[in-house]
């Protein structure tokens, strides 16, 4: 199927956009509503551990929101996003830098299948079977952001493509998202040198949300007292967290139990926390101290 620039159907925000492609074909149910509110979200093709949490937890909760996910459909950070947003039960949509008949890569015939499946959309600006092409990347990065209220950026390289994605959308006046990484990894020094350009350092999917405008105003939460560390907003997990270790130092299996919360999603927290100065870990245990 094939909409037109010209077409009331087409994608209002992508229209705006300079140099919007003048036509997209598409797989799918064409829904307007999906394309309403919409976060791109993109990350290393050789995604850590780290990241990978970031991806399934964060991702899956923005998803649950109502926010469709939009990505690039390329193995790591792009099909992480897909994969994270289809089993929240939430839409994504791919946008392809080869023709609309073509999955690449091949071996994701199979998320391919899902995002449809889910109610989601395969999209491309090309017809056929066309395979992608050095240049095809970039010019797929620009509807990435153009079909997006915001970017949204989880691990990236120095050098990486994600970075020509975020400058696609502070060129459309976008909002861009990073998420922070430790400054001896090769993989953060991408979205640490987004966030010192001005990016919006993000610590949760509420900080997204809010940013987005879809979360409510923080109620009844506010920073620690006498400690001298930011306020954790909006994030009640993380105040529990910080509940508990202002009671005793703990190690991660001891608060896994005593907050009811899966040691996987419990590890991305922490983390967080500890990138942010909240708490420190010592000895295998942590504190606020």
């Amino acid at each position: 199927m094939i909409i037109y620039k010209e077409d009331g159907e087409y994608p209002e925000l992508l229209k705006q956009t300079k140099g919007a492609p003048k036509q997209l074909y598409y797989k799918g149910d064409f829904d307007l509503s999906i394309f309403e509110n919409c976060l791109a979200v993109i990350g290393s093709r050789r995604l850590t551990s780290y990241g990978e949490r970031i991806i399934e937890q964060m991702v899956s909760e923005i998803a649950m929101a109502g926010i469709t996910i939009v990505s690039g459909f390329m193995y790591g950070g792009d099909a992480a996003a897909h994969e994270a947003a289809i089993k929240a039960g939430g839409r994504t949509i791919a946008v392809m830098p080869c023709g609309i008949d073509l999955i690449h890569p091949a071996h994701q015939e199979k998320l391919y299948k899902s995002i449809l499946e889910s109610g989601g959309l395969i999209i491309s600006e090309y017809e056929g079977e066309m395979k992608p092409a050095l240049w095809t990347y970039p010019q797929r990065n620009r509807i990435v952001a153009g079909l997006s209220k915001a970017l949204l950026v989880i691990e990236a390289g120095e050098k990486s493509g994600c970075l020509i994605t975020a400058n696609c959308a502070k060129k459309f006046g976008r909002k861009v998202f990073a998420v922070p990484g430790p400054i001896t990894g090769s993989l953060s020094k991408g979205t640490n040198l987004l966030i010192k350009n001005g990016a919006e350092m993000v610590l949760s999917a509420e900080d997204v949300l809010r940013g987005m405008g879809a979360a409510p105003e923080d109620e009844g939460l506010s920073p620690r007292e006498g400690m001298g560390a930011a306020p954790v907003a909006g994030a009640a997990p993380e105040a529990r967290i910080l509940r508990k270790l202002e009671q005793e130092p703990m190690g991660i299996d001891e608060l896994s139990r005593g907050l009811e919360m899966s040691v996987s999603e419990l590890s991305v927290k922490l983390s967080l926390m500890e990138i942010r100065g909240l708490i420190k870990l010592r000895g295998g245990k942590y504190n606020t101290k």
